[in-house]
């Protein structure tokens, strides 16, 4: 089902803005595993398969240098995943030597993904029958997110990393320094 947008971007002297958030990457050890946990814990659907077991492998220098990979390392898997509405997750399995440990909120570069739930307690304990782990209790969110009930806790999911559950029935706090608000998907 194809569509495309005719919303016009926004413009500086070098052209057109970027429209938003495409997608997510995300690489895991079992994109079958992954796939079910992303469906069980969160109702994510499958929007297509990239690359299957049945394609080559995507490999090689030209592969590496285009998609900063290591020497030797080979895409055997790719998935674009849906949840709800907004970025997609682009899913990837790939085979290498040199893997690393999914990074920490305190490590450089991208640390988590946030799910915006209306049900915490409930998307939480959907996670964790999927084999989800929690690091704490639902807890308060950060100053301009901790409106009256509005509450966060982190889920480590099985491949490791780290999915934020956020829910926030009276929105965001600004003040008057902001800039802009921040998107949030509309209701399921």
């Amino acid at each position: 089902m194809p569509h495309s947008s005719t919303q016009q971007s926004a413009a500086d002297e070098h052209g057109p803005l970027p429209r938003g958030i495409n997608h997510i990457g995300l690489t895991v050890p079992d994109l079958d595993l992954a796939t079910r946990f992303l469906a069980e814990a969160f109702g994510a659907k499958v929007a297509y398969d990239g690359l299957t077991l049945d394609d080559e492998a995507r490999s090689g220098a030209e592969t590496e240098r285009q998609l900063g990979l290591p020497q030797g390392a080979r895409i055997i898997r790719q998935r674009m995943i849906q949840i709800g509405v907004g970025p997609s997750l682009e899913v990837f399995e790939i085979e290498v030597d040199d893997r690393h440990p999914a990074a920490r909120l305190s490590d450089l570069g991208w640390n988590h993904i946030s799910l915006l739930v209306d049900d915490i307690e409930g998307v939480l304990a959907r996670a964790v029958a999927a084999g989800g782990q929690a690091l704490s209790e639902v807890h308060d969110n950060s100053r301009h997110e901790d409106t009256p009930g509005n509450g966060s806790v982190y889920v480590r999911p099985p491949w490791g990393g780290l999915i934020e559950l956020q829910t926030l029935p009276n929105g965001h706090w600004y003040g008057p320094d902001s800039e802009s608000e921040v998107w949030s998907p509309p209701q399921r």
